[in-house]
């Protein structure tokens, strides 16, 4: 379904269009990046659409928190024109057989965690971003190698558009804004912000000139031990475009990791690097 929210001319290729894709249950990291597009674009779009190729066969598809009327609100009031929200069959209809996958950048973290997930990320991206022909393409840091996957993406099949990185929206106590928060019960929430704790001694130990991997990476091993309802799934500083564990960091760090909460899984990093900090990368 395509929702129309504000009157959209008939010049709409001819003009800048800025384009959000989402998964829907929308929070001020989402909307931040609509708000983003609206100041940069003359015509914003945004996709929800809780895509079942990136989820394994063990993971929350069914039960991804869904709200698509306060969803249309929230985008209405941050600006946003134009909506697409499909079913499963009209993204992948009987006899689909095209995906697209990225190859290196795609096998540790999250990939390696989730197997296929990427591969599943990258084909929907691919279709919105043939669907709407975007001049600029607005992710969130939080995911952060889902923006390199994207980005890598963007330069290998010559898709002439910015793919635009926003900072992680935080909660006042520093936990990343997800949809999947309001899985956590009150405990749990507050034990959640471990993350974000693991990271800041990360960070701090990076600011005071460590340039060796595992030192960062047992500093945060070390906080999260510190709080019972946290089981890491990974613990990673890496090397900000290949990805690969650091030995000694030559051109900087992605701090990342995976913890469970009870049955919630987060995700989390922070990266220094002089071309992942410019929050515009331009692929042309």
């Amino acid at each position: 379904m395509l929702v129309l929210l504000k009157f959209v001319n008939s010049r709409w290729h001819t003009r800048h269009v800025g384009l959000v894709p989402t998964m829907g249950y929308l929070h001020e990291g989402h909307l931040s990046l609509c708000r983003r597009a609206r100041s940069e674009c003359a015509h914003v779009a945004a996709s929800i659409f809780v895509n079942p190729t990136q989820f394994g066969p063990n993971e929350d598809l069914a039960r991804y928190p869904r709200d698509l009327p306060r969803d249309l609100r929230l985008l209405e009031q941050a600006g946003v024109d134009l909506v697409l929200t499909p079913d499963p069959g009209e993204m992948y209809p009987p006899n689909f057989q095209t995906y697209v996958t990225v190859e290196q950048v795609t096998q540790s973290l999250e990939g390696a965690a989730r197997p296929g997930h990427f591969r599943g990320v990258a084909t929907v991206v691919a279709k919105l971003f043939n669907i709407f022909q975007p001049d600029r393409a607005y992710f969130g840091q939080k995911d952060a190698q889902q923006v390199v996957v994207i980005k890598q993406m963007a330069r290998d099949l010559d898709w002439a558009l910015d793919v635009i990185v926003c900072p992680t929206v935080r909660e006042p106590d520093g936990l990343a804004m997800s949809s999947r928060n309001i899985y956590l019960t009150p405990e749990q929430r507050r034990a959640a912000t471990v993350l974000y704790r693991a990271l800041n001694v990360a960070k701090a130990i990076w600011e005071s000139g460590q340039r060796e991997g595992e030192p960062l990476r047992q500093a945060m091993r070390e906080t999260l031990a510190t709080e019972s309802l946290a089981r890491p799934e990974y613990v990673s500083a890496a090397d900000p475009i290949s990805l690969d564990e650091l030995g000694i960091a030559r051109r900087g760090v992605l701090l990342s990791m995976a913890v469970r909460i009870g049955a919630t899984r987060l995700i989390d990093n922070l990266f220094w690097n002089d071309v992942l900090l410019q929050e515009r990368l331009v692929v042309r």
